[in-house]
């Protein structure tokens, strides 16, 4: 490949910068062009695009967000919009576009490869919900941002012997709110992928715990529950007499300066994307970790895969903090 592009779309996640900069960097010191897509797949159709080089991606490693900016397109998701992209694609001589960022993100490098454009997807996101992928990029950054938030919440909630309710991100998918709930030593934890009932996962794990003369409780929360949380620490207030706080943490757990984890992460999956994949013509896959490896799938078949929570994990948790 001569010219390849280089987009983040959907959600910004901690470590899409390395991502970008390990894809410009590889593709520069091995002789092809780069562009890069400004504002996700909106900027493929309108042809937003700018010149890359070994020093566009200078001092962003450490950045959180994205350099090259990210949107949802409504437009994308149209024949007509697709057709736009692949003109603009073929029109700058681009022959295959590297694309960060979530399942939607991938859905739309699937309909691009499905017709000509040769697309390698790297997992971007803070929710880890990408089934081919043990860990996508953002997500210890974002775990490491909750954990440090309810720290803090924490110093407050235990001197005023309250309950605080916590509502985390991950709208179809527990994984921030089951490991940032261990690691904070919540008392109950509510995700979308277990069953739960608030009478006795919430109010009578903490009458119990009242008895042995603990005073103050977390529950963390994932959004994508169906729980208002604070008409949840108003219930929990009424029910056990504890005074009771709800914090939404919302964009923050976005943002930040990415942990080393998700900079060497995202670093090895764009040199995989470019190295491995794109250089030797191949395109049309999602680069992914399984087991500590950078690996890959087919596209399509990585978009058919389904991720399961760890459902001991769960246990382990509710054991350890009652």
């Amino acid at each position: 490949m001569k010219t390849i592009a280089v987009l983040t779309s959907g959600g910004d996640a901690p470590g899409m910068n390395a991502a970008v900069r390990a894809v410009v960097r590889t593709a520069c010191v091995n002789g092809i062009r780069v562009l890069g897509v400004l504002r996700g797949y909106n900027g493929l159709i309108n042809g937003d695009f700018i010149e890359m080089n070994l020093r566009s991606v200078s001092d962003i490693i450490h950045r959180g967000g994205t350099k090259l900016y990210s949107a949802r397109s409504a437009e994308f998701a149209t024949e007509e919009g697709m057709q736009k992209a692949i003109h603009t694609c073929k029109e700058n001589g681009i022959d295959g576009v590297v694309v960060i960022g979530g399942d939607g993100s991938f859905r739309g490098a699937r309909d691009l490869s499905e017709r000509g454009i040769p697309c390698v997807g790297i997992p971007g996101t803070i929710d880890n919900d990408i089934a081919c992928c043990d860990y996508t990029i953002g997500y210890d950054t974002c775990l490491n941002t909750i954990m440090d938030c309810v720290d803090r919440i924490r110093d407050t909630t235990e001197s005023h012997d309250r309950c605080t309710v916590v509502e985390v991100m991950g709208r179809r998918s527990g994984y921030l709110a089951l490991n940032a709930g261990i690691a904070v030593g919540a008392t109950s934890i509510l995700i979308p992928e277990i069953k739960f009932d608030i009478e006795k996962d919430v109010i009578e794990r903490m009458k119990r715990t009242q008895l042995t003369d603990k005073k103050h409780f977390l529950i963390v929360v994932a959004e994508g529950v169906g729980v208002n949380v604070v008409d949840l620490a108003k219930s929990i207030q009424e029910k056990t007499g504890v005074e009771s706080r709800a914090c939404i943490l919302g964009h923050i757990q976005r943002g930040g300066s990415p942990t080393v984890k998700d900079r060497v992460m995202a670093t090895r999956m764009g040199n995989y994307a470019v190295k491995e994949l794109l250089m030797k013509n191949i395109g049309n896959k999602v680069v992914a970790s399984r087991h500590g490896d950078i690996v890959d799938y087919d596209i399509f078949e990585a978009l058919n895969m389904q991720k399961h929570i760890d459902e001991d994990l769960f246990r382990v948790a509710m054991e350890v903090s009652i």
